[in-house]
């Protein structure tokens, strides 16, 4: 933690870019400041292992001798939209049949970003949930870790049991919700 709290501040921004196979990524300042470093440890501390790029994020910001660095994440906002579905299985749903269906404890048991796709189970359950690297993208996510606990709400697809919002576990427990 900082030694001199002077240099702490309150920023709300958007997700330059993250990069979780780095480690890290960068806020940009909407008053025009320099950069912010985002360390996946600061992120972590929150609850997720990634952000989605051009998500907002409140955060609070430490200035050292190599840069203005978050120290600790407020809230994450995932970034605009279309209205439009980005998959066809969610094209007969309306955002408020989503938002009040449960949310339910999950553990991610594979994603692979390249493919744009993965699976989580269910706590409790065997069937395997499919998870869309949109949905991920639309819930502020931009990549999950095997073995990562989640909450998500979950429908009935057209090809099976998938995921139509994922929350970090932390960001569910908390009360927090995203914005669909």
């Amino acid at each position: 933690m900082a030694e001199d709290l002077s240099s702490l501040q309150h920023v709300r921004g958007l997700v330059k870019w993250f990069d979780p196979a780095k480690g890290y990524g960068f806020i940009v300042c909407p008053d025009g400041g320099p950069d912010i470093l985002l360390h996946v440890n600061v992120l972590r501390n929150f609850g997720q292992s990634s952000v989605a790029d051009g998500a907002g994020i409140e955060v609070v910001t430490h200035r050292t001798d190599r840069g203005v660095q978050a120290i600790e994440v407020v809230s994450i906002i995932p970034p605009e939209r279309e209205d439009t579905p980005i998959l066809s299985d969610l094209a007969e749903l309306d955002a408020a049949e989503i938002s009040n269906s449960p949310l339910e404890p999950a553990r991610v048991k594979w994603f692979d970003k390249a493919k744009g796709f993965g699976f989580a189970n269910i706590f409790g359950r065997d069937e395997d949930v499919f998870l869309h690297v949109e949905v991920l993208r639309q819930s502020g996510l931009s990549d999950l870790q095997s073995g990562e606990a989640l909450a998500m709400r979950v429908i009935d697809g057209k090809r099976g049991r998938m995921a139509v919002e994922v929350l970090a576990w932390e960001s569910a427990v908390s009360g927090q919700k995203t914005l669909m």
